[in-house]
């Protein structure tokens, strides 16, 4: 599998030294772990808050590669996904996976190293067991009344 994101040339551990908000769009988009839990959807408590994760993923979702099947054009097919952003991210993190980097990060939080960006490997996500490769419903093939039954604890 060929990886879609870049990591070349960037500074080492650059985000630890760098704000959020100071980052490029390559050091931004390689902060991405590649694990597609941002791409599940998800059930909120309308009292409570609280997010939880199901595995019923987006359409576009190929779960195989963990990735968008139409990143660059994905709002034509699903106009309410998320482009998260330093200026949006505080709206946002709450509901983004639990070992998600940019939701780590914008805790304060270290990245794991399972993390391609400390491992060097971008298939370590997936050797981790953090990713939702291989294991995710289709949201076509289940009724939305039914999501609660797949509801997933994370971290995963």
């Amino acid at each position: 599998m060929s990886e879609p994101i870049d990591r070349s040339g960037l500074a080492k551990r650059f985000w630890e030294r760098k704000p959020l908000s100071k980052l490029s769009d390559k050091e931004w988009e390689a902060l991405c772990d590649g694990c597609g839990k941002c791409c599940l959807n998800k059930l909120e408590d309308e009292d409570s808050g609280e997010v939880a994760l199901t595995r019923v993923a987006c359409r576009l979702l190929d779960d195989e590669t963990c990735r968008c099947a139409q990143y660059p054009i994905r709002h034509q097919f699903v106009p309410e996904c998320i482009v998260l952003k330093p200026d949006n991210l505080d709206t946002h993190a709450y509901w983004m996976p639990k070992t998600c980097a940019y939701r780590l990060l914008w805790q304060g939080k270290p990245l794991y190293d399972w993390h391609p960006l400390i491992s060097g490997d971008p298939n370590s996500v997936h050797k981790a067991g953090v990713s939702v490769q291989g294991w995710t419903v289709s949201e076509f093939e289940t009724p939305e009344e039914e999501w609660e039954d797949h509801i997933i604890e994370e971290p995963i």
